[in-house]
């Protein structure tokens, strides 16, 4: 029996490797966050939120200012020293912990400080090696939604794991279970290159810092498709998460009289997001990338922000124990417009962009989704505050629809 036109890539030993030392170091993360979140909270109080704001003004500035350092390191070389780096300060916060007896709150700030700067090394490094990994072209769809299934599973197994390892692992050994993922994914690196020859880095001109740092930005000039979806990245990612983290969490908090809130309730919501959002990216990765791609992109993203502005609706208009299930039906719809769009726009980074600017490129949309993400973690609680939950929601979910239909009607017969 044939393989699904998804997994085939992983036939390849060098892509099989790369997906399965992602998806180790994805559920790592996973069950890091929980902690994370968890002890910040009782180390820091309501402050802990800055740490978010923290770590995307971290990987803003680190892909702004890194650039010029790290085109000069062979895309895997660098994803090993990422690892290892973060691998080293997760052992040395289980380490202060253990020895303390409590993890201080200087440690959980370097943690985020090394979490962030491997992140805005590692994922730019990743995006530019997937076209040298992939030997077939027609499989690159595949293998980015192979690639992007990584963090969904994550998410979908990593919550649940880390409520049955907790009441038997010490809080401190997640940390631990994290810096040996990190690791799994080097040694996973290191083995690629004993298999597969990849290309020497480019010959880097020597520019300035700040010509650098704008240099992903100029090189999408020419791309029309491109420059449009990395403009808005920013408001897509700042939104969403606003939508998401804040106001989902707000809706079923205002119908706790009703038995509909509760941790268990967010769980299930982000768990129905889940289950559509990674079935979703097997089928896309099933499929060839249209020549013209607009309608597959924002159709995805008006997809997302449909799902967005029901959610919101159903904050308005349902109340009792109806409410939960309505938030998970309206997640589960919008969740596979993610892959549509996130798929799309990969693929077509890595098939019209020359191959030694793929990592200043994926630097631009990591600068401007985290300066969306920041901007949200900073300003989102005050709208919130000022309009509710319901309303802030619906219109998070509007503003996605109209990026999407500006999107396809300027861009609909760009092919880049």
């Amino acid at each position: 029996m044939p393989l699904p036109a998804v997994f085939r890539p992983l036939r390849d030993p060098a892509l099989a490797l790369l997906w399965g030392g992602l998806a180790t170091s994805a559920v790592g993360d996973q069950l890091f966050m929980v902690v994370l979140t968890w002890v910040a909270v009782a180390v820091f109080g309501t402050a802990a939120g800055y740490l978010n704001a923290l770590q995307a003004a971290l990987v803003l500035g680190v892909a702004l200012l890194a650039g010029r350092w790290a085109d000069r390191w062979q895309h895997r070389r660098l994803m090993v020293l990422a690892d290892l780096g973060r691998a080293a300060v997760m052992l040395a916060l289980a380490a202060v912990w253990l020895h303390l007896g409590r993890p201080p709150g200087w440690a959980l700030v370097a943690a985020v400080v090394a979490l962030a700067a491997g992140q805005a090394l590692f994922r730019p490094a990743l995006q530019a090696m997937v076209p040298e990994v992939v030997t077939v072209r027609d499989e690159l769809p595949a293998a980015n939604a192979l690639l992007d299934t990584t963090d969904r599973i994550a998410r979908l197994i990593g919550p649940g794991l880390a409520a049955m390892l907790g009441g038997i692992l010490p809080l401190v050994h997640f940390v631990t279970l994290n810096a040996a993922t990190f690791l799994l994914s080097a040694l996973a690196l290191t083995r690629i290159g004993r298999l597969r020859s990849l290309p020497a880095p480019a010959p880097q001109p020597e520019i300035s810092v700040l010509a650098s740092a704008l240099h992903g930005f100029a090189v999408l000039r020419p791309f029309a498709l491109l420059r449009y979806s990395l403009a808005t990245t920013g408001v897509v990612f700042g939104v969403w998460y606003a939508a998401m983290f804040l106001g989902v969490p707000l809706l079923l908090k205002d119908s706790a009289g009703d038995g509909t809130a509760g941790l268990a309730g967010y769980g299930l919501v982000i768990a129905s997001y889940g289950s559509t959002n990674l079935l979703a990216t097997f089928v896309v990765g099933s499929m060839a990338v249209p020549r013209r791609p607009a309608g597959m992109i924002f159709g995805g993203l008006g997809l997302i922000g449909f799902g967005g502005v029901l959610m919101g609706l159903a904050g308005w208009w349902i109340t009792g124990p109806w409410l939960l299930p309505a938030l998970c039906i309206t997640a589960a719809i919008g969740a596979p417009g993610g892959p549509m769009e996130d798929v799309a726009v990969a693929v077509l980074r890595q098939t019209r962009v020359p191959a030694h600017e793929q990592a200043a490129v994926m630097r631009a949309f990591l600068v401007n989704s985290n300066l969306g993400l920041l901007v949200a973690f900073l300003f989102a609680p005050r709208v919130f505050d000022a309009v509710g939950a319901a309303a802030a929601v619906t219109g998070a979910g509007a503003v996605l629809v109209v990026v999407a239909a500006v999107g396809f009607f300027g861009y609909r017969r760009a092919e880049g």
